[in-house]
């Protein structure tokens, strides 16, 4: 290889020495490479790109060629190739877009190329190109703005910046765009893909993405998916997308449920690995869905919705993997108050009971903590209008008492609370434990967990980092206290229930509710002769009386019940 710019003086002999290292390119891309490196051909290539001859589609083809090679990237950069590459893109010869494209894009890759690139302004130019030729369906257009379309995946990949500034510049619509025009050229429909995984990860992405019909056209082409990776291709940009939650109710009013369920079915039952990765996503992404509440109650349709009724038909199911998103399902779709009457109503407790039961055996902590998680949301009523409130407190209170006395269950929920290795688990069996006493507010039910050591967790759960879990363990103990002291005595004592109280109420971090709670139950447990005498000794009066000048009046107010109280019986 002799130096092109002494050797080769007329344009043929020019052309001859370009195809000459085409053909060891073709021959042996590595080897041919490292001798264009040695030689020092690459810092005479600017030269034959500024002059827009018959050789400039050879250069630039020459130059794609050997950045394919990693070790061929920087010297291109060193030797100042990308500025008159860019500057080639404002040519309108297609050959010569097509091989500066991929010259620009192999150069890109992985490497310090890309802020050349930006210096020179070669993103912009490469949009406006896509945008222009969106519309030209011809063959030799779809190519060029496959390679176009990959020249901005590898210029902003991994590039959370490039990424914000290719957003900016409004690529998204331009590409949803191409998805529906070229959705018989397979190539750049795959390129387009790939480009809206790198840039749906990004926040500032979502509300471009929501602005486009990409549900619309992302489901289309998932309907005409038979190939495992081509699903996962349209798996791996919906995952991101349906975090958004106006972007949640597109899909579904696209109807990619429908789409899911289908893969469900057709998995379910296959031991073969790429099937159970589909159906894991598959269900993963279902649960996702339902995350928002628009969409989580178009599914549900007033629990006569068919997808609702599918998803029900999973947690009896004897895959795992359906055990765990059905129960996720129906923790979100017990978000919502009407639908958690219904779902009580239609015997769906039961059912989650079934799946604990053969959890016991199986073993899977994840779909045990999410079966809890369900439970517990069905257990919990919000505020509703007052007309539905009785019919609503009653439903709910019914399945509090038909869980909280179910004995096996609680004695379960126990095992649960002290599943340190698990402490998801262990925090949902708390809580379902604190929920069963707080919204039955029933003797049977503070015996049930009294009789099967549930104080002991519940007492420790007063001590949790979380306020709300705080909180919901001091009204459970207070509701145990005041419905059956002498059977809780002993365990109250045995969880040192009163130090427990004194750490709060002299805690300065603990919040107004958790000081307030904390007297409460102080005056629940002073008909009990031992906890009194704690009480004495750990003088809380003096604790107590200072809570009077509390910033927070109810605080305030009850400290001042509390005092008068324990004065009276000291």
């Amino acid at each position: 290889m002799l130096k092109l710019s002494s050797a080769c003086s007329s344009n043929d002999s020019v052309e001859s020495c370009l195809d000459c290292l085409l053909k060891a390119l073709a021959h042996n891309n590595v080897e041919a490479s490292e001798k264009i490196l040695e030689m020092g051909v690459l810092p005479q290539l600017p030269a034959l790109l500024s002059s827009q001859s018959s050789c400039t589609p050879k250069v630039a083809n020459i130059i794609a060629e050997v950045a394919k090679n990693e070790f061929m990237r920087s010297p291109c950069v060193e030797a100042g190739l990308i500025p008159p590459l860019v500057q080639l893109l404002n040519c309108k010869d297609q050959e010569i877009l097509l091989q500066t494209g991929r010259a620009l894009g192999n150069i890109c890759y992985d490497n310090e190329g890309r802020s050349a690139v930006d210096q020179a302004g070669g993103a912009q130019l490469v949009a406006d190109h896509i945008r222009a030729l969106a519309q030209n369906t011809d063959p030799p257009n779809g190519k060029l703005l496959t390679v176009f379309c990959g020249m901005l995946m590898n210029y902003s990949n991994d590039n959370d910046s490039l990424q914000a500034q290719l957003i900016n510049m409004g690529v998204i619509p331009t590409l949803v765009k191409l998805l529906g025009i070229h959705s018989q050229n397979t190539s750049l429909t795959e390129m387009c893909l790939i480009a809206f995984g790198n840039l749906a990860e990004l926040e500032s992405s979502k509300e471009q993405f929501a602005s486009t019909n990409i549900a619309e056209e992302l489901v289309r082409l998932f309907r005409k998916q038979v190939e495992h990776e081509k699903k996962e291709m349209i798996f791996e940009v919906l995952a991101p997308l349906a975090e958004n939650d106006v972007i949640k109710l597109q899909l579904v009013e696209a109807g990619l449920v429908e789409c899911l369920l289908e893969v469900v079915a057709q998995t379910m039952d296959s031991d073969r690995e790429e099937d159970m990765a589909q159906l894991k996503t598959a269900s993963d992404l279902m649960v996702l869905l339902l995350l928002g509440d628009e969409s989580m109650q178009k599914l549900f349709e007033g629990g006569k919705g068919s997808v609702f009724q599918r998803v029900l038909s999973w947690v009896p199911s004897n895959n795992h993997q359906l055990q765990l998103a059905g129960a996720l399902a129906i923790a979100n779709f017990a978000r919502n108050d009407g639908n958690c009457i219904h779902m009580v109503d239609t015997g769906i407790v039961q059912k989650l009971l079934e799946l604990l039961d053969r959890h016991v055996e199986e073993g899977n902590v994840t779909v045990q903590h999410a079966a809890l998680s369900a439970l517990r949301n069905l257990a919990i009523p919000a505020v509703l209008w007052i007309m539905q409130m009785q019919l609503c407190c009653l439903c709910l209170a019914d399945a509090a008492v038909q869980l909280g006395t179910n004995t096996k269950l609680v004695e379960r929920l126990v095992e649960w609370c002290e599943a340190k290795d698990h402490a998801g688990v262990m925090g949902e069996s708390n809580r379902l434990l604190s929920a069963l006493i707080r919204h039955s507010k029933s003797k049977d039910v503070v015996r049930t967990v009294i009789q099967g050591g549930g104080v002991k967790h519940l007492v420790s759960m007063a001590m949790s980092e979380h306020m709300i879990m705080q909180n919901e363990a001091l009204v459970a103990l207070g509701l145990i206290a005041a419905l059956d002291l002498g059977l809780a005595e002993k365990d109250f004592v045995g969880a040192n229930l009163v130090q427990v109280l004194h750490k709060l109420l002299t805690d300065e971090r603990s919040a107004p509710e958790i000081k307030y709670n904390s007297m409460i139950l102080i005056c629940a447990v002073m008909g009990s002769e031992p906890l009194h005498k704690e009480v004495q000794s750990l003088a809380f009066i003096d604790v107590v009386s200072k809570l009077r000048s509390h910033e927070n009046k109810t605080v305030a107010h009850q400290a001042s019940l509390t005092e008068q109280k324990l004065t009276a019986q000291s």
